[in-house]
Formats: C-alpha cells, structure tokens, sequence
C-alpha cells in the first residue's frame, strides 16, 4: 500500500485507479545497450558463480549459438528459455537494445544455466525442475544485475529507473502472484464442495480480493472485476503461486551470497545441480533456503520496503 500511495505522489494524481498502476514512474532510459554489451553485462553479474557456470554460460551466449536475439517477421513476442537433456539450454529474446532487454537476458540465463546444471548433475528422469523453484535461478540473475548495477551507475535517472523496475518486479510477483493463487485456491475449494461456479460469483470474489491486496487508496472501479477472465495461467491450475516462492526465495539468496560470499555461492550451485533428483523443498534447503519458515517471505517482503524507500528519497533529492 506505501508502493501505492508512492506511485500516486510521482504521477501527481489525486487518486490513484487501477489503470493507473501500470503507469511507469521513470520513463524509459534514453542510454542504449547493444547486445554484445548486454551479454558482457549479464557475464559481470555472475562471474562470482565461479568458472563453471561462467565459461558454460560464456561459450553459449557467445559462441554456441543459444540465443535467437532479435524481433523478426513471424516470430512470437516475449521471451522464454527451452531445455531438454539432448538439446542445449536454447533462448527466445526480442532484443531491442533496453535495459529491461538486458534484465530479461539475465533471466532467461538463469533458466538456461539452471537447466545446464540439471542436465548435466542427473540422469534424464530427474533432469527437470518442478515448478515451485522455476523462478528462482531467473530472479537471482535478474536482481543480482539490479543490484550490481545500482552500485557502479553513478545516473540518477538509471537508479530511479532501476528502483522503478525492483519494485515492479516485487509488486507483481511477490503481491499480484499471491492475489491471483488466493483467488485460484478459493475458486477451486468453493469447487469441490459443490457449489456452482458463475461468472457472477467468479467476479465478485476477485473484486473482494482486488479490495483487500490494493487497499482503500486505490479507486476500485467496476471493471477491474472482470479481470480475472483474461489471466492466461488461471487455466493451467496451480501455476502462478510459485512466482511468490520463487521471489522470495530467490531475494534469501541474494542476501546470503552478498553477506557470505564464495562459501554460499557453492551451497546455490549445489541447488541448482539437484533437478528433480529431490524435492523442491529439499533441493532449497540445499542451498539453507527454508521455505517451511515464514521468515523467508517476510524478509522479501523488507526487500520491497527498502526498496521504496531508496527510491522515495532518491526521487526527493532529484525534484
């Protein structure tokens, strides 16, 4: 809710609506990034994962022919990264020269070295990872980069945006994620007890959400109830809480890899070895990553809020 009435006092609106919430604070950054200067970018950020992960990484982006980079007639948008254990990690990119497009590089890396280490550290059964810790690797990358880059930018601009982006990231994954799993949870319950699932009543409970997550500072209006039909995961079930695990678990280890160092980089590699070969509650603890213990998401949770916070009185000095 302080993210909110934040986004609200940037914009310099008087009341803040739905559809104002993906309104950007900072606009786009003029400063451009080719791609061979993205893949330099994204190999600096996890250099301190040691030579295995980097040379792999190194010689896919750069010479294994991983990644297909830019827009082109016919292609699909987004992006995404592919494995299996008789193929290389391959990557999808739209690449058009922006930092958000240096941002998904290094998540979609991570997916891909996540992959090359379960591939690699398991027999083919046990070469996937399950959902629940699909995100992480990604995220890692993701905030690792972040955070790398808001130490040696001396921008204001580029540290606003980048903030800007952080809070994003926590606001949607961290909140909306686990607004959209309460409504699929209930949904489902209210299911299997027999009671007739309407459009009258799917609407009414996702507004009821909308109401609580959003708080009484945001304008609720009536169409925001129909939001829920145009949710593409909520028909694959049980799909988009592990956004929420996965951030969470992801900003643990970001703290334990700046605080500790090389000693833990060690503890994540070995996660990222352990595929399917073991739970996904298992392979966490792997890296002291309990996801049992509600400390794991109130700390993401205190990430959020300092991040608000840097941004807050770095937007004041900048006014």
């Amino acid at each position: 809710h302080s993210y909110y009435e934040l986004k609200r006092e940037v914009l310099g609106v008087e009341r803040l609506h739905m559809y104002d919430l993906y309104t950007p604070l900072i606009s786009e950054l003029d400063r451009k990034y080719g791609y061979d200067e993205a893949v330099d970018e994204v190999l600096e950020s996890v250099k301190l994962f040691g030579d295995e992960y980097y040379n792999a990484l190194e010689s896919g982006l750069k010479t294994r022919g991983w990644v297909d980079v830019y827009p082109s007639r016919g292609k699909r948008g987004g992006a995404f990264s592919s494995a299996s254990p008789e193929t290389e990690p391959y990557i999808l990119l739209n690449y058009t020269d922006t930092f958000n497009d240096v941002s998904t590089l290094a998540h979609e890396a991570g997916h891909s070295m996540h992959s090359w280490f379960s591939n690699k550290y398991n027999e083919p059964h046990n070469s996937r990872y399950t959902i629940f810790v699909a995100e992480v690797a990604s995220t890692v990358n993701e905030l690792l980069l972040a955070k790398r880059k808001l130490r040696s930018t001396s921008s204001r601009e580029e540290k606003l945006f980048i903030l800007n982006e952080l809070m994003e990231t926590y606001k949607s994954t961290l909140f909306r994620q686990t607004m959209f799993a309460e409504f699929e949870r209930d949904m489902h319950k209210k299911n299997e007890s027999g009671e007739p699932i309407t459009r009258d009543l799917l609407c009414k409970h996702y507004y009821k959400l909308i109401c609580r997550y959003f708080g009484g500072k945001v304008s609720k209006d009536k169409e925001i109830s129909y939001e829920w039909m145009r949710i593409p995961h909520f028909y694959s079930s049980f799909y988009v809480y592990k956004y929420a695990t996965c951030i969470s678990a992801a900003s643990a280890i970001v703290k334990r890899i700046e605080s500790e160092g090389e000693s833990y980089v060690k503890k994540y590699i070995e996660f990222l070895k352990c595929g399917d070969s073991k739970s996904p509650l298992d392979s966490l603890l792997v890296a002291d990553i309990d996801m049992t213990n509600p400390d794991v998401v109130n700390a993401a949770i205190e990430d959020f809020e300092d991040t608000i916070k840097q941004f807050r009185e770095l937007w004041k000095e900048a006014r």
